[in-house]
């Protein structure tokens, strides 16, 4: 199940898809990076102890990848609680949405916004 097969430990990672608002050069990776770092509590309910619970975040051009020690029980809920706090933050909450694309994934994606069409087929 776990794809760290060097690890002694096994290894859940969580990944937080971000490519439509990269993109479009919505969203800075680098800094939404930074806020996971600052922001998520592990451990005792405090933050900035990540290294030594082992939780390892990633990122490349589109995507942020949390990695984290199965026994340690990490909550998804979080990622997509931070998730939402950091597009309120950046006045983007009400353009994107966090989405859970599979079991262990989110992903950002724009809201359908319909043109407003159906009314005038009814006339």
């Amino acid at each position: 199940q776990a794809k760290g097969k060097g690890s002694k430990k096994s290894t859940v990672k969580f990944v937080i898809d971000c490519t439509a608002p990269v993109d479009d050069k919505v969203l800075d990776i680098a800094s939404f990076e930074k806020y996971l770092n600052e922001r998520i509590k592990v451990g005792d309910g405090k933050t900035g102890n990540l290294a030594q619970c082992g939780v390892v975040i990633t990122r490349d051009a589109t995507k942020i990848t949390v990695a984290s020690p199965q026994d340690l029980g990490f909550s998804k809920r979080q990622l997509k609680y931070l998730s939402k706090r950091y597009l309120k933050k950046q006045q983007l909450r009400d353009y994107l949405r966090v989405i859970a694309k599979s079991k262990n994934s989110y992903e950002l994606k724009y809201y359908q916004i319909t043109g407003g069409d159906d009314e005038a087929d009814e006339e």
